[in-house]
């Protein structure tokens, strides 16, 4: 019999934040070419369980666990966890004083930093509308927020990741900034080919759900304090959710008999 490997098994996850359960009998199963996003409101452990999948150590994992490409990464760091393939784009990444952003895309896509900017990223750069001049400045420090999002996309073209996610994508930029991150998050998800070629997979924060009106998601979960309270399509969910707003996944999931 052939054993199919899914490319992320997440199984009874149970995850502590100071000492306070924030996520318990957390599933999620996504496979080979599948995006995925996951809705709910504030506070209702979304970040947590992606700082959980990269392995962050203020996020204590107490039960289950994490399986990425079939190997167990429950207890790995964070920086084994990104040389398998896993990417993130941060929702408000930190500005990093004295590391050039022209740098920093030089070691994620493997470059010497003392070289020039290769071809390729060159090109990506400028696709982000980013100019020489702007790849000189240090990592976020006095860039527009939509400046942010585009060079937490770029920084993910650079390094090639197998499974990414995106925290908010949409969140604080104009309709043009989103149209074009949309663009390159495609191309990241595999989006651009055919759906059996599609090797990529990502995992898609949304609070407004406006990005999915550019990046197709093949199945939506909805987390409610701590857990995943329903999963299903994605425009349905979204549409439900936006009539009736979370509660109306309470109502669905614990119906009055």
């Amino acid at each position: 019999m052939v054993v199919v490997e899914l490319l992320l098994e997440i199984t009874d996850l149970a995850v502590e934040v100071n000492n306070k359960e924030i996520l318990s009998d957390i599933d999620l199963y996504i496979d080979n070419g599948e995006t995925h996003v996951l809705l709910g409101p504030n506070g209702s452990g979304k970040s947590t369980l992606f700082m959980s999948i990269l392995g962050f150590p203020n996020y204590k994992i107490t039960r289950g666990e994490i399986i990425f490409k079939g190997q167990d990464i429950t207890n790995l760091n964070t920086t084994e966890r990104v040389k398998m393939g896993i990417g993130v784009s941060f929702q408000n990444p930190p500005a990093i004083r004295g590391v050039r952003l022209n740098d920093l895309l030089k070691i994620e896509h493997h470059e010497e930093i003392k070289e020039e900017l290769s071809p390729e990223l060159k090109t990506l750069a400028t696709k982000l509308k980013f100019d020489a001049k702007f790849l000189e400045r240090d990592v976020n420090l006095g860039f527009s927020g939509g400046e942010v999002k585009r060079s937490e996309i770029l920084q993910l073209l650079a390094q090639k990741p197998d499974f990414i996610m995106f925290d908010e994508p949409d969140s604080g930029v104009d309709i043009e900034n989103v149209e074009l991150l949309a663009e390159e998050i495609n191309i990241l998800l595999d989006k651009d080919k055919k759906p059996g070629l599609r090797k990529n997979s990502g995992l898609l924060i949304t609070h407004l759900g406006y990005i999915l009106n550019f990046v197709q998601a093949d199945t939506a979960h909805v987390l409610m304090d701590g857990k995943i309270a329903c999963s299903g399509n994605p425009t349905e969910i979204l549409e439900d959710v936006r009539k009736e707003g979370f509660k109306g996944c309470v109502e669905c999931c614990n119906p009055i008999h």
